[in-house]
């Protein structure tokens, strides 16, 4: 049977730190499915379908990984693909509890579909999706953080003129 792992995230946008956890989720699972969940609590910048045309491009040369997006319980869309496991990244013992109370209650729901944790990178141990776009609203230098189209899609939103 295959192993597939849902990793799912708002991804807005896409960092090092989240391309990191993917593609080593990619060397175990046969296939790493990245899927854009839309937060309705977050206002995002990206839409959903920018998200995920950003995704995709970041991870054009990891064969086993394709992108999808869901709306509603992470645990039904993960059993309706046949997924064996979720994939999450932490950075810090704070991300820790929180996930913890997450990785409960889908266990909860979905008993027999595992969670995965991977330590982020100690070089992306600070780095998140919030603090990309704070730098890069105020002009600064985030190319080190994020994939090449993603620092441009930042540029692009922060120096369009807003109408």
């Amino acid at each position: 049977m295959k192993r597939i792992a849902v990793c799912p995230g708002s991804f807005d946008p896409i960092t090092l730190g989240h391309l990191d956890i993917i593609k080593r989720g990619a060397r175990v699972f046969d296939e790493v499915i990245v899927v854009v969940l839309n937060n309705s609590a977050k206002n995002s910048l990206f839409t959903l379908e920018e998200r995920k045309a950003l995704i995709t491009e970041t991870t054009s040369a990891i064969p086993n990984v394709r992108v999808d997006s869901f709306s509603g319980l992470l645990m039904d869309y993960a059993k309706k693909i046949n997924a064996s496991a979720i994939l999450r990244g932490l950075r810090a013992v704070s991300d820790f509890e929180y996930e913890m109370q997450i990785t409960a209650m889908n266990k909860k729901l979905v008993d027999e579909i595992d969670t995965f944790f991977v330590m982020t990178n100690n070089q992306y141990s600070f780095l998140s999706s919030s603090i990309v776009k704070e730098v890069a609203k105020y002009g600064g230098n985030v190319k080190d953080l994020v994939p090449e189209c993603v620092n441009s899609a930042l540029t692009e939103k922060f120096l369009k003129p807003q109408v």
